[in-house]
């Protein structure tokens, strides 16, 4: 499991280390193909879902509903407010991520099944 959002902010302790604060990828800009990256991370697969909203660790005042829900490609997982932090903040994603997104077109590939699962177990054995 790939975590594409794993910073200390957003991610428990329990998941492993993390990328460093999600301060430290902050960026001036935004991707040019902002619009179609923060679409596929909108489309992630389901894997846990939390009601309520999560406040913007870095300091903006917004929330995001579901902010705390984990989503799926089958191989990268993120939390829910990782389109926020990527659209407000303009936050960079992992080369390898990025990577997969445009290599499929910016379309959430096809669910498999076994794979969430696999992936979803090994999130609720770590929360």
């Amino acid at each position: 499991m790939k975590i594409a959002d794993h910073f200390q902010e957003l991610w428990a302790p329990s998941f492993g280390a993390p990328r460093g604060s999600v301060r430290d990828y902050v960026t001036g800009s935004a991707y040019e193909d902002e619009r179609g990256i923060v679409q596929y991370l909108l489309a992630g697969h389901d894997l846990f879902s939390v009601m309520g909203s999560s406040e913007d660790v870095l300091g903006s005042g917004e929330t995001v509903m579901g902010g705390d829900s984990i989503y799926s490609d089958g191989e990268w997982v993120w939390r829910g407010d990782l389109w926020f932090y990527v659209r407000t903040h303009h936050v960079a994603l992992p080369k390898d991520f990025l990577e997969r997104i445009r290599g499929f077109d910016y379309v959430m590939p096809a669910e498999d099944l076994s794979s969430l699962m696999e992936i979803a177990k090994d999130i609720r054995a770590r929360l």
